[in-house]
């Protein structure tokens, strides 16, 4: 089961949402398409879905086209919600499920184990009216998993949850990967897109700027982060010609530095005037990547 996305781009009128996009999927594979606002990466969801037609290039499963066809193995979790609130989560998802074409009894079956998975078991006959932002987010998600799909398409998954609540959500997600299900999502937390996945791409007007396995990418953006920690103050190293940009992080500084062996040099004018207590050479984070090549050009 793959999913290839050859150089699509979508236009309306003389706008271009999406330009000249490819980014391939593998069976289990999990893939973080970011961008800031208006980047292009709900219009890139749309047309993996069939919702929209690509204007150049095309979307592929499997080697075949996408369309409605495929609506019974795709779920998607949309950035918009859409429960209806009158109607109880049993109501709801069950008649979601048969659109999908699942039988009453197996989508009961999975619904209750979901709930039980998600530890609200009570909730089953609740009009999602009265459940809390973020416990219709978790019926969301379920919703979009019932009919375990084989494509599974989350936009900004995490939204709205307390910290508790993202850790139970990316359990589930990885569940649902070691299953076989193909996922691709967006999340405006580049932390949990570090973690979940391996390979992704960073959008910017509608293009691509920044693509492919996550390890590489650190790689090749040609700075280092170290972190030093100490009681005393250390901001005269910001001024060294060998630190590129320094930040606070807690009780420490993080300095941007070019190379690996520049370290040892800061490292060791700063335990000449300072008592260090600890010290940490890192790839630079996903945040630092996102920012220096979007900044604020999609806000």
């Amino acid at each position: 089961m793959t999913l290839e996305v050859r150089n699509v781009t979508k236009r309306f009128g003389e706008f271009t949402a999406v330009n000249n996009l490819t980014l391939r999927l593998e069976k289990g594979e999990m893939f973080g398409l970011l961008g800031a606002n208006g980047a292009g990466k709900t219009t890139t969801f749309r047309m993996i879905l069939g919702l929209l037609d690509v204007t150049d290039g095309e979307v592929l499963w499997n080697n075949k086209k996408v369309g409605n066809h495929l609506a019974d193995i795709i779920g998607y979790l949309p950035e918009e919600r859409g429960l209806y609130p009158k109607l109880t989560v049993k109501e709801q998802l069950v008649y979601l499920a048969k659109l999908r074409g699942m039988k009453k009894e197996a989508s009961i079956q999975s619904l209750r184990y979901w709930l039980d998975r998600f530890n609200v078991p009570e909730y089953e006959n609740k009009k999602v009216e009265e459940l809390s932002k973020g416990n219709q987010q978790k019926i969301q998600f379920i919703a979009s998993v019932l009919h375990k799909p084989e494509l599974l398409i989350l936009d900004e998954p995490f939204s709205g949850l307390d910290p508790v609540n993202v850790e139970l959500l990316k359990s589930a997600v990885h569940e649902v990967r070691d299953s076989g299900t193909s996922i691709i999502f967006s999340s405006h937390r580049m932390d949990h897109v570090e973690e979940l996945c391996e390979n992704l791409a960073i959008m910017s007007q509608g293009t691509p700027i920044v693509q492919g396995k996550l390890k590489e990418i650190k790689r090749s953006f040609g700075q280092k982060a170290l972190r030093i920690y100490s009681d005393d103050d250390l901001t005269y190293l910001t001024e060294h010609p060998l630190v590129l940009d320094s930040k606070r992080v807690g009780e420490g500084l993080e300095y941007k530095i070019a190379r690996e062996e520049d370290s040892q040099d800061l490292l060791k004018i700063a335990a000449e005037r300072s008592f260090i207590r600890k010290f940490e050479l890192d790839e630079p984070s996903l945040q630092d990547i996102f920012i220096a090549k979007v900044g604020g050009k999609d806000e």
